[in-house]
């Protein structure tokens, strides 16, 4: 075909013709306003690591996701960790370990405010996802938002505010996130991180040492222990993005912690137990002789003791769903056995012979106490309670010979 310039254009050399500068510039143009909308178009998005504080349900920590709105620029705040304490039924819930949190959605400098307040910290981590994944996770949290899907029932280790969140992400990194944390582990369980992060709280450290049975004591990869909002925050540090840099492109801190920091981690050490329980045992032995009313009053403190934790924690075994109290090995310590040595260790306390049914039972719970030692090296149900073990065998043989030599 003829040009304006007289000569022809083979097919060819119009492939290899340089376009005018007018339509490259307009091209560039359109390009440029495209990735502009699409930029305008895609949210930021966040997550924000709320440090522990000092109410007993507050020792964990918490966690939510923000989101920051492209067109308006409000951020908002999607939580997971709202119950409610007020409904009917909340207490029988509580204890049978079906509770009912559900996910919230509210603005972000509200859901600040009760931080503020209580001097926790808070820091949020931009995440470097593709707009694509952005725009996905944004959707998805605003439909989970909605009354008919915000409700799901909570576990302590394995379905918490912090787990929905790791979840969250999870799911629009196609697996992402569990492929790079699941294979590593910090030596970490659900009990080491329960008795650090309540140890603050004397009574909660008793209550989660006591009343968890060994599956508890499963060895957690980074993917598991991350039920722990800072630990999930620290893992995030090292995790890269579908396009291999780092997932967390920027790390902000919003407000800063005014209370005691985190606990840290740290080997519970059985020896001092041990030396306490021995010398425990051994003066229980040997002040029967001199003051035997004063060593019945204290076994039947010990043994009431024992009574009431170990039907607390049968009925957490038989009667709930908390299943990392099954199974507990402390049963063998704290064993509800010593309810029925009361009305011996009564008798012995006014002076009177305590009966040789007395006798025979106590041989039977400190033999118990022996088996529990046997019982922490069997490799079917390992417990961490040597612990319980060293203070506690002591005092049930100590008790044992005072009685025996009556």
């Amino acid at each position: 075909m003829p040009s304006t310039s007289g000569c022809w254009v083979t097919p060819e050399s119009r492939v290899r013709a340089p376009l005018p500068s007018s339509l490259l510039v307009l091209l560039f143009t359109l390009l440029s306003l495209f990735a502009g909308i699409a930029s305008a178009t895609t949210p930021r998005v966040g997550v924000v690591t709320m440090q522990p504080g000092e109410i007993f349900f507050e020792r964990f920590g918490h966690n939510a996701i923000v989101v920051v709105d492209p067109d308006s620029g409000a951020a908002t705040s999607y939580n997971f960790g709202y119950f409610d304490p007020t409904e009917p039924d909340f207490i029988g819930r509580f204890v049978r370990n079906d509770m009912r949190y559900r996910l919230a959605a509210l603005p972000f400098e509200q859901d600040l405010m009760q931080y503020r307040e209580e001097g926790r910290g808070v820091s949020v981590q931009w995440l470097d996802v593709t707009p694509e994944q952005a725009r996905e996770l944004a959707d998805a949290l605003a439909e989970n938002a909605k009354p008919e899907n915000a409700y799901y029932r909570y576990q302590y280790f394995d379905d918490n505010c912090s787990t929905r969140v790791r979840d969250a992400l999870d799911r629009v990194l196609d697996g992402g996130l569990r492929r790079q944390i699941e294979g590593r582990s910090h030596g970490s369980t659900a009990r080491s991180e329960a008795v650090r992060l309540a140890s603050p709280a004397w009574w909660m450290w008793l209550g989660f040492d006591i009343g968890l049975g060994p599956s508890s004591d499963r060895p957690l990869p980074v993917w598991g222990e991350s039920y722990v909002p800072m630990r999930l925050a620290a893992a995030l540090r090292e995790v890269k993005n579908s396009e291999g840099r780092p997932i967390v492109s920027e790390e902000q801190l919003v407000l800063p912690h005014r209370l005691p920091p985190e606990p840290q981690d740290g080997p519970v050490r059985w020896w001092p137990w041990a030396l306490a329980g021995i010398a425990l045992g051994v003066l229980i032995a040997f002040a029967d002789r001199r003051a035997p009313r004063a060593t019945a009053a204290v076994g039947l403190a010990f043994w009431l003791l024992c009574g009431v934790l170990g039907a607390v924690m049968l009925f957490i075994w038989f009667g709930t769903g908390h299943t990392y109290g099954w199974t507990n090995a402390n049963l063998l310590l704290f064993t509800p056995l010593g309810w029925l040595l009361l009305p011996g260790a009564w008798r012995a306390l006014r002076g009177r012979d305590p009966g040789v049914w007395f006798r025979r039972l106590l041989a039977l719970i400190a033999a118990g106490a022996v088996l529990a030692l046997f019982v922490y090296w069997l490799p079917v149900l390992p417990q961490r309670n040597a612990h319980w073990i060293a203070l506690l065998l002591p005092i049930h043989l100590g008790l044992l010979q005072a009685f025996r030599t009556r």
